[in-house]
């Protein structure tokens, strides 16, 4: 039933054209590596011609959990669903218990009002519907996945910071007025460009701790840009579950291990790759010499050079894997698939 109802809710979306484009999070065709090329793009092309760019990194508290029930189903009936679809969701949202245990005492039961069913087919998508319009009246670029909010502005240029500054007031409008608080502790700000005036801004008059490295959706971003950092983590990442499956595993016939390499193992270096694709040659060396070594493990090919190592495993270096990943990617663009 909550995925014909999804269904009939995502098709109303697209029709009336209601979908949110700052959305990358469950979204159709759209991902946390559309999601950083989407953001990025317009940071770089202002970095590009010598301009300077602060990003808000905003982070909820317990967003998923949160969202008022009654606001909810008002944001639903805004979109002019069909009432049955509203009446459906709020009577699945309505008289849900919770209660605690601790060292096997029962607290008594309370009544949910607020929350979206993690782990069920209409969560994911009420949710959004519930945050699409935060980014309304914001002048700078906005991206969100999901929960995970990420703000920016030009501050280089005559009244840059105090765009910044309204827009970030705008938003904490947003969170009082909809009860969705901001965990303002793991909120960040990051100032890019050397000329960067490094502005302090407040929400809820705390001033966000500056940073100058940012896991975005699981990437590395740093202020300079440069992609070294999440080459050295994804390296690493890789590397140890390398040596996880060559502890793990006694065989070393190519049937058995590279079916694990390539389902363990190189995730780690190719997650959003298009992206953070590396192009400082120490960066693809340290890349490269994880296969090099999977390669090696395989019974009766250490001694071969690795490229015959490849051949005989019909695979591609991960150099060659990037031309192709970048390849489709754009011309997903360019059709308009993303």
């Amino acid at each position: 039933m909550e995925t014909m109802l999804k269904e009939r809710i995502v098709e109303h979306l697209k029709t009336h054209r209601l979908q949110d484009q700052k959305q990358h999070g469950f979204t159709s065709g759209r991902s946390c590596q559309t999601n950083l090329i989407d953001f990025f793009d317009w940071v770089t092309k202002i970095i590009d011609t010598g301009g300077a760019v602060d990003i808000a990194y905003l982070d909820f508290s317990k967003a998923f959990d949160t969202v008022p029930h009654r606001r909810l189903i008002n944001k639903l009936q805004s979109l002019s669903l069909d009432s049955n679809i509203v009446e459906w969701i709020r009577q699945w949202l309505s008289d849900r218990q919770q209660r605690v245990v601790v060292n096997g005492v029962y607290s008594a039961q309370g009544l949910v009002t607020s929350g979206v069913p993690q782990g069920s087919v209409l969560g994911p998508i009420l949710f959004n519907i519930f945050i699409s319009d935060i980014a309304e009246g914001i002048n700078g670029k906005v991206c969100l996945f999901a929960d995970d909010t990420k703000i920016c502005n030009r501050v280089d240029v005559p009244g840059g910071i105090s765009q910044m500054t309204n827009d970030l007031g705008k938003l904490k409008k947003w969170s009082e007025l909809w009860q969705l608080s901001f965990n303002v502790d793991k909120c960040k700000i990051m100032h890019l460009e050397r000329k960067n005036p490094r502005a302090e801004y407040r929400i809820f008059d705390t001033v966000l701790t500056s940073t100058s490295e940012e896991r975005d959706l699981g990437v590395i971003i740093s202020e300079d840009l440069r992609v070294s950092s999440q080459c050295n983590r994804a390296a690493g990442n890789a590397s140890r579950m390398l040596g996880c499956v060559g502890r793990g595993i006694s065989s070393r016939n190519k049937e058995v291990l590279m079916p694990l390499y390539r389902a363990l193992v190189r995730p780690h270096l190719e997650y959003c790759l298009q992206y953070w694709r590396p192009y400082l040659q120490k960066d693809i060396d340290i890349l490269e010499r994880v296969q090099r070594r999977a390669t090696k493990m395989v019974y009766g090919l250490k001694e071969k050079s690795y490229q015959e190592r490849l051949n005989d495993l019909s695979m591609y270096s991960l150099e060659k894997r990037r031309d192709r990943g970048d390849m489709i990617e754009t011309f997903k663009y360019v059709k308009g698939i993303h």
